[in-house]
């Protein structure tokens, strides 16, 4: 009985780590759920390929036009990127991103 109850309580969790984090200044990804990034070309917005197969869209707050080129690092080692948080910098030239706000692209797969 101990050990269903354990492993209910860890799938309930598991389940609340996989998805996005409401927080009082909006919506924050969970930097280990995040499986990939692709900035747009054009500096403009970042999507983040979660590891369920979710994808998010950032809408930079103002452009980065060297992050496309060059990659981004975060600005601190946080469990969550925000939005409205500067939170990249440019690996090459230092510049900073100030993050926008969040747009699911797609929905939760089924399973």
């Amino acid at each position: 009985m101990k050990h269903l109850i354990s492993m209910v309580i860890f799938t309930g969790l598991a389940a609340m780590t996989a998805q996005p984090v409401l927080a009082a200044s909006g919506v924050c990804l969970t930097v280990r759920n995040i499986a990939d990034s692709q900035a747009s070309k054009d500096g403009a917005s970042i999507t983040f390929k979660m590891r369920d197969g979710e994808l998010w869209r950032n809408d930079l707050e103002g452009q980065c036009p060297d992050l496309w080129f060059n990659g981004f690092a975060m600005i601190e080692h946080a469990d969550t990127i925000c939005e409205n948080e500067p939170g990249l910098r440019v690996i090459h030239s230092g510049e900073i991103c100030q993050l926008g706000k969040f747009t699911k692209v797609t929905p939760a797969p089924r399973g």
